[in-house]
């Protein structure tokens, strides 16, 4: 076996290492204070005594997958920490995960430390694209293999239960416990099956386990999710957990929409040959409370809704769930996009920003996920693959504005009442002056950019001289629809160079647009939350 040691590389110079000298606080620790504290906690008194047990278990579970998670983006957490003297650097480095500045650039905010490795510590932080490429081993896509080098410095993959095997089999037995606690048959049922995926990388039957759950008042996503943080290919999972309650009652409001989205399909704005993918119809819609953000959900800007699961095969048999994370949304809204509106948004029409349009863009990005297409249609295989590090900020770009598409249209048929359309649109246009502060670095940051821009140049909005921003609504709704054309298109045709290039272009935060979201820095709104969270602010 491959020794631990040999997996996991520091991200620091040699210098520094040899060195070790103290580092020190830079300018960019003054960041610090973008992020509002907010306590995360829920309603347990409804919970038998059997569940509130089982919470401490899958509290411990999570916790095993941020070790594992810091060891996938940075490296020795402590050997970090142990540099670190002033208390605020020391808070900002566990906000970060690592000594960079996720909402900015990854700009390194701690002395001795150059660029972050675009990989991560995915891949050799020395190994070339070109020598990726040359490296013939099908596993080394996958998105559950580290690549790493053997004692003759060639390439090697080595799967995720290898390379973590301690906090894997630690975190199975936990789940295994767990599941014994558990009330629901079916959440059992998945805590066993995930228990076996986190020991064999194989997820398909936990992922198709937990679409079976709709009962179960408590949740867990758990193990390697999402591909944001390797910004070299877009290939490799990360590790992650949520630990959530559920809201009964906004989860029956929104129980309904399910029933439209096979018809939503069909009346997508692209040639049939886009849209000819028909994605599962056992969607789930509904809402939680999260108790817990642990690994890559809980690094830098956070994450407030769910559609999981992200494999395609899944998606196209059985559908998604789309879980609207509620007690994060309401932080985030009362925090960041009230006080961005106050300053951004024309007065006229600040009075449209409301939190159930917000909730509802959210919700529609999430079901939007689910739709358009998974495979290119010219043999280019999975738009995932074909795209690389383009497809997640194309990924979350498609979302947003078909979100924003499928709003009118179910508000055109007469089924979406809950909100007044100017209400969406201006909620939009004020939460991608939110969303563009994540910067260049995220995905959910380059989205939007990419739309502000596009927005701009087919004069969806002007900037007043007051300087605020005014949609046009019928403008809008025009450019939502081109732009949703130009998405799907773009996946559909598996064009890397295409995307590429758009992202290059517009992916940019230019002039203007970046002297206005200073003034929201300089005025001291958040551009994002972290958590007192965990068993004691929850009352376990």
């Amino acid at each position: 076996m491959v020794s631990f040691v040999f997996l996991v590389v520091s991200c620091k110079s040699k210098t520094k290492k040899q060195e070790k000298q103290k580092a020190v606080q830079t300018e960019s620790v003054k960041d610090f204070a973008k992020y509002a504290q907010v306590e995360l906690t829920a309603d347990i008194s409804g919970l038998s005594e059997n569940q509130k047990q089982m919470l401490k278990l899958l509290f411990q579970a999570a916790d095993l997958m941020d070790q594992i998670f810091w060891l996938e983006n940075y490296g020795d957490k402590n050997e970090l920490f142990s540099e670190l003297e002033n208390f605020a650097v020391i808070q900002y480095a566990k906000i970060n995960y690592g000594p960079w500045d996720e909402l900015n650039n990854l700009v390194p905010f701690v002395a001795g430390y150059g660029e972050k490795p675009p990989g991560a510590q995915f891949y050799p932080t020395d190994m070339t694209k070109e020598e990726f490429e040359k490296f013939d081993n099908p596993d080394k896509t996958s998105l559950y293999t580290l690549l790493r080098r053997d004692k003759e410095g060639k390439l090697i993959t080595v799967w995720y239960h290898e390379a973590f095997k301690e906090q894997t089999e630690k975190a199975a037995v936990l789940l295994l416990k767990a599941a014994d606690l558990a009330e629901d048959k079916g959440f059992a049922n998945y805590l066993k099956l995930r228990a076996d995926a986190l020991l064999t990388d194989d997820y398909f039957k936990s992922d198709m386990a937990w679409l079976d759950m709709k009962n179960n008042r408590i949740d867990l996503v758990i193990g390697p999710i999402e591909n944001y943080t390797d910004r070299l290919f877009g290939y490799k999972a990360a590790h992650e957990s949520f630990i959530l309650i559920k809201d009964v009652e906004w989860s029956e409001k929104l129980a309904k929409y399910t029933q439209f989205l096979p018809k939503l399909q069909t009346e997508l704005p692209v040639p049939p040959e886009y849209k000819k993918e028909k994605p599962g119809s056992d969607v789930d819609l509904n809402a939680y409370d999260v108790v817990y953000y642990a690994g890559d959900c809980n690094m830098a800007g956070k994450t407030i809704a769910i559609n999981l699961p992200n494999d395609s095969r899944v998606q196209l048999e059985k559908g998604t769930r789309k879980l609207q994370l509620k007690n994060a949304m309401k932080a985030k809204f009362d925090h960041i996009m009230v006080p961005i509106a106050n300053m951004l948004i024309s007065p006229d029409q600040r009075k449209y920003v409301t939190f159930p349009a917000f909730f509802s863009n959210t919700m529609f990005h999430e079901v939007a996920h689910g739709m358009g297409i998974k495979n290119t249609i010219n043999g280019k295989g999975v738009v995932r693959k074909a795209l690389k590090e383009t497809f997640s900020p194309l990924e979350e770009g498609k979302a947003d504005i078909l979100g924003l598409f499928l709003v009118t249209k179910l508000n055109k048929m007469g089924e979406f009442t809950e909100t007044n359309l100017m209400d969406n649109y201006v909620t939009f246009l004020a939460g991608i002056f939110r969303s563009v502060r994540f910067g260049a670095a995220s995905a959910h940051g380059m989205a939007n950019m990419l739309r502000f821009n596009f927005f701009l140049e087919h004069g969806a909005f002007t900037r007043n001289n007051d300087g605020t921003y005014s949609i046009n609504l019928e403008k809008m709704k025009e450019a939502s629809t081109l732009l949703t054309r130009k998405i799907l298109k773009l996946q559909g045709d598996g064009d890397y160079e295409a995307a590429k290039k758009w992202i290059e272009t517009d992916g940019v935060i230019k002039p203007q647009l970046k002297a206005d979201l200073q003034r929201l820095n300089d005025a001291g709104i958040p551009s994002d939350i972290y958590f007192e969270q965990g068993p004691d602010v929850l009352g376990l």
